[in-house]
């Protein structure tokens, strides 16, 4: 079954006088437990075919839809639940608020939304146990290292149990050893959770963790393969 559609999709940006055209015609399925890899030169618009995938942005012409949903015929506050719940997003900067600690900084979605955090207290301790820091929940970002501030960015990402990971450039940051763990980590939530993932990167050693590669270049898809 397709989670994400994307047909004839374009993304334009102007430039004063000037329009870019980032995206051109892309067409990409992406099949529940999917693992995607996106790999391209730099500029090639990667990152932007995430934010589209994702909701955070909008095409200029084409539809994406999830789960069968044409993205562009949600309202502004079901856009923002769904990018809140239904989908998570690990990005190359942790982006986690420094005086907040390791538990605080993964239940940050649940606050944002409005939701009991005693509600989700077995999901919170199961977050922490996926990413192997369950002694490390009351420390604060500046006392981890950057995979783990990464991890606890991963487990944020699965406190509401989506069933999309989107990741962009989610290892861009880290030293190759440990990079090398965070994908194993991606992996295993892939295969043993059962989640789709889709991620950006420019590593080659990343993009074959994944299922299916695809290329683009200069905003175009020029192939797609089984790995």
């Amino acid at each position: 079954m397709s989670v994400i559609e994307a047909v004839n999709v374009n993304r334009m940006f102007q430039n004063g006088k000037e329009t870019a055209h980032v995206l051109k015609d892309i067409n990409l399925t992406v099949e529940e437990g999917e693992f995607i890899s996106i790999m391209g030169p730099s500029g090639g618009g990667k990152s932007t075919l995430l934010y589209l995938l994702g909701g955070l942005d909008m095409p200029s012409s084409g539809t994406v839809s999830l789960n069968g949903t044409d993205l562009a015929s949600l309202k502004d506050k079901e856009l923002c639940r769904m990018r809140g719940e239904d989908v998570g997003f690990v990005f190359q900067f942790y982006n986690l608020v420094p005086n907040l600690n390791v538990e605080d900084n993964i239940s940050l979605p649940l606050m944002i939304s409005g939701k009991s955090r005693s509600d989700y207290k077995q999901k919170l301790d199961e977050c922490l146990e996926i990413i192997g820091m369950t002694d490390k929940r009351k420390l604060t970002p500046r006392e981890l290292s950057g995979g783990q501030q990464q991890r606890v960015a991963i487990a944020r990402a699965l406190v509401f149990d989506p069933k999309i990971i989107f990741l962009d450039e989610p290892i861009g940051n880290l030293d190759t050893k440990t990079g090398m763990k965070i994908m194993e980590l991606f992996r295993e939530i892939n295969q043993k959770y059962k989640k789709t993932i889709v991620q950006v990167t420019h590593s080659e050693a990343a993009a074959k963790f994944g299922t299916k590669l695809v290329k683009l270049v200069d905003g175009e898809i020029v192939s797609q393969e089984a790995l």
